[in-house]
C-alpha cells in the first residue's frame, strides 16, 4: 500500500536530482525532511548545502537555481518551491491535502499499514516471566515493547508469531520448593521462592535447595513433583490473567524443560569444535572471537545445561516450530553482555540463524523509591503498580470532574494505558523513573491524554451525526485546519521509521503531536454548527480520530469512546 504522501515524497526527490542533472550541479544523496517550523514547507533538503561543501559554491545561490528549476516543472502537488539559505522548501498544494485527508477517510482502520514486510515471517519473543515467581514491572515493561513491536511489524505487512519463553526450570524453582516444602509462602506468587531465595545464602540449606533442584531435572521426587506441577500450574494461570489485562495473546509458550535438552545436546555435539571442558564442566571462551567477549558455563560441573545451554536450545526448537525470516527477542538491558556470548556461540554453530536475530533489549522501569530486587522480595509487582496507578487516576477522575461510575467500569483500560504509554514514549534502551503525576495527568504527554482526546472526538462525531452533519472532505481549509491535515498526512512515514529502528516511541511522540494541535484547534472552532464548513470540520475531526485510534492500537493501548 503505497500513500499519496510517500509517492510525492519520491516525486520530490526525483525533482531534485533531475534539476541537479540539467544544471550540472553534481550528483549528491537527496535526503528529505520536515521543517521544525511549518513556515518554512512541508518539506525540505540540504542537497544544496551538501554540493556547496565540495564545490566551493555559495549554497544560498545553488538552493536557488534548484528552486527556479524544479519550479518550472509546474508539479500540481507543488505549490511552490523556495530557497532559503543554503535550504530548499517545498509547500504542498492544497490538491495534496484534499486527497490525502480524503485517503484518511477512505482508508480508515487501515491507514498507516503497508506492504514493506509482506511475505516475510517474523516471531517476536517478549514478556518471559518465570513460573514461581512474581510477574514484575520488569516484564511489565517487556511485554509493553514487545507487544508495540509485534504490532509494528504486522501493520507492515508480516505475518508475526508471539512467544514467550519461560523458566520452569532451575535454581529459582528449587528455591521455591524449598519455601513451599517448609510452607514459607506461596508457591504460585513468589514468596516461596523469596523464602527460598534467603534460605540459599545458609550453606546448609543451600545443599538441600541444591539436592531439589537435582531431583526436578531427574523428575525423581514425587512429593517434590506435586509441589512442582502444583505451583507450575497456578503461577500460568495467574500470568493469563495478566496477559489478558494487558492484551497479549501469545502463540507459542517455550519452556526451559525442553530447551534444556535440547541445549545441553547442542553443547555436548560441538565439545572440542565450541566448547570446550574445563574443571569438571562445559564452557564457551568467547573471548579467543572478540575481545570485548568473555567465558561462560555451559554446562556445570554437575552436568546441568545453563541459561546459556537452554538459549540455544530455544534458538533451535524457534527454528523447528516455526520457519521464520526474523526473530526478534526483547529482554532488559541488564543482559546484554551476556546476550552478545550466546549470540556468539550461536553464530558458530548455527549461522544462517543468528542472521535472522536480532536482540533489542530496554532499560529499567523503577518507581522513585528505586531498584527492584526479586530475590529479596522488594519486587514490585505489576498488578500492583496497575492498582496503585488506578487509585491515583481515581483521585485525577474526582478533580476533573468525571463520571465516577463509568471510570469504574474503564479503570483497568486507563491505568494499563497510562503505564504503557509511559514505558512507550522514550527510547527503548533507556531507564525509567515512573513519575506518577505525569503518568497520570489528563493535560500532557500521557496515555489518559490521548485516551480523552479520543474520547473527545468522539463526543464531537456523535453529536454530528444526530445533528445530521456529514463529514466532507472540501478541500478549502483554514490555517489551523490545514496545520492539523499536516500532520495527519505524516503517519504513514511515522509507522515505517518506528519499523526501520524498531522504535514505538517515535509513534507515542507523534500521537501526543496529533492530540496538542487537534486540542487547540477544538478549542479554537465550532466544529457543528450551520456553516458550510461544519462539514469539513466534522471530517477533519473523523480523520484525525483514525489516526488516533490506529496510533494507540499499534501501541497496544485501548481506546475509549467516552471518559
Amino acid at each position: 500500500m503505497i500513500y499519496l504522501a510517500e509517492k510525492i515524497k519520491e516525486q520530490i526527490k526525483i525533482s531534485i536530482e533531475r534539476a541537479l542533472e540539467e544544471l550540472s550541479l553534481g550528483i549528491t544523496e537527496v535526503e528529505l525532511s520536515h521543517p521544525e517550523n511549518m513556515e518554512f514547507g512541508d518539506y525540505a533538503t540540504t542537497a544544496a548545502i551538501k554540493l556547496a561543501k565540495t564545490s566551493g559554491d555559495n549554497p544560498k545561490e545553488l538552493a536557488e537555481k534548484i528552486a527556479g528549476k524544479i519550479l518550472s516543472y509546474k508539479d500540481n502537488y507543488i505549490k511552490n518551491v523556495s530557497a532559503v539559505g543554503g535550504f530548499v522548501n517545498f509547500y504542498l498544494s492544497e490538491k495534496f491535502f484534499k486527497e490525502s485527508a480524503e485517503e484518511i477517510l477512505k482508508k480508515g482502520d487501515e491507514y498507516g499499514k503497508n506492504e514493506n514486510l509482506k511475505g516475510q515471517k517474523v516471531i517476536v519473543e517478549y514478556t518471559d516471566p518465570n513460573p514461581f515467581k512474581a510477574f514484575h514491572i520488569g516484564h511489565l515493561m517487556s511485554n509493553t515493547i514487545g507487544e508495540a513491536l509485534a504490532r509494528i511489524v504486522e501493520a507492515n505487512g508480516a505475518e508475526v508469531k508471539r512467544a514467550n519463553y519461560q523458566g520452569d526450570v532451575g535454581m529459582h524453582v528449587a528455591k521455591a520448593v524449598w519455601g513451599a516444602m517448609h510452607k514459607k509462602g506461596d508457591i504460585a506468587d513468589g514468596t516461596a521462592y523469596v523464602a527460598g531465595a534467603t534460605a540459599f545464602l545458609d550453606e546448609e540449606y543451600k545443599k538441600e535447595i541444591t539436592e531439589i533442584n537435582k531431583k526436578i531435572y531427574e523428575n525423581s521426587d514425587e512429593e517434590i513433583n506435586k509441589i512442582y506441577e502444583e505451583g507450575k500450574k497456578r503461577s500460568l494461570e495467574n500470568f493469563e490473567e495478566m496477559y489478558e489485562k494487558l492484551g497479549t495473546k501469545f502463540d507459542f509458550y517455550f519452556f526451559e524443560n525442553e530447551t534444556a535438552v535440547m541445549g545441553k545436546k547442542i553443547v555436548e555435539e560441538n565439545i572440542g569444535k565450541v566448547f570446550k571442558k574445563s574443571e569438571g564442566a562445559v564452557v564457551f571462551c568467547g573471548e579467543k572471537y572478540d575481545a570485548k567477549l568473555h567465558t561462560r558455563v555451559f554446562i556445570n560441573s554437575d552436568g546441568i545445561p545453563t541459561y546459556e545451554a537452554k538459549d540455544l536450545g530455544l534458538i533451535k526448537l524457534k527454528s523447528e516450530k516455526y520457519d521464520y525470516d526474523q526473530s526478534v527477542v526483547v529482554t532488559g538491558n541488564e543482559v546484554d553482555e551476556y546476550f552478545k556470548v550466546v549470540l556468539k556461540a550461536m553464530e558458530l554453530i548455527y549461522p544462517e540463524l543468528r542472521k535472522k536475530t536480532m536482540h533489542i533489549s530496554h532499560g529499567m522501569l523503577k518507581l522513585p523509591s528505586g531498584k527492584m530486587s526479586s530475590r529479596t522480595g522488594e519486587v514490585i509487582t505489576a498488578e500492583y503498580l496497575i492498582e496503585e496507578v488506578k487509585k491515583a487516576i481515581r483521585e485525577n477522575v474526582k478533580k476533573e470532574g468525571f463520571n465516577e461510575e463509568l471510570w469504574s467500569k474503564i479503570a483497568d483500560k486507563v491505568a494499563v494505558g497510562a503505564i504503557k504509554y509511559s514505558i512507550l514514549r522514550q527510547a527503548a534502551g533507556k531507564d525509567i523513573i515512573f513519575d506518577f503525576e505525569k503518568t497520570l495527568s489528563f493535560q500532557g504527554d500521557s496515555g489518559p491524554y490521548l485516551q480523552y482526546t479520543y474520547a473527545r472526538m468522539r463526543s464531537v462525531l456523535k453529536k454530528a451525526e444526530e445533528a445530521g452533519v456529514k463529514p466532507v472532505i472540501l478541500g478549502d481549509f483554514e490555517e489551523n485546519e490545514k496545520k492539523l491535515v499536516k500532520i495527519l498526512c505524516r503517519w504513514p512515514e511515522v509507522i515505517e521509521r518506528a519499523l526501520n529502528d524498531y522504535a514505538p516511541h517515535y509513534i507515542a511522540t507523534y500521537l501526543i503531536k496529533v492530540a496538542s494541535v487537534f486540542n487547540e484547534y477544538y478549542a479554537s472552532n465550532k466544529i457543528i454548527s450551520e456553516e458550510k464548513n461544519s462539514a469539513e470540520r466534522v471530517a477533519v475531526t473523523l480523520a484525525s480520530s483514525q489516526v488516533i485510534k490506529n496510533g494507540l492500537g499499534f501501541l497496544g493501548i485501548g481506546i475509549l469512546d467516552r471518559m
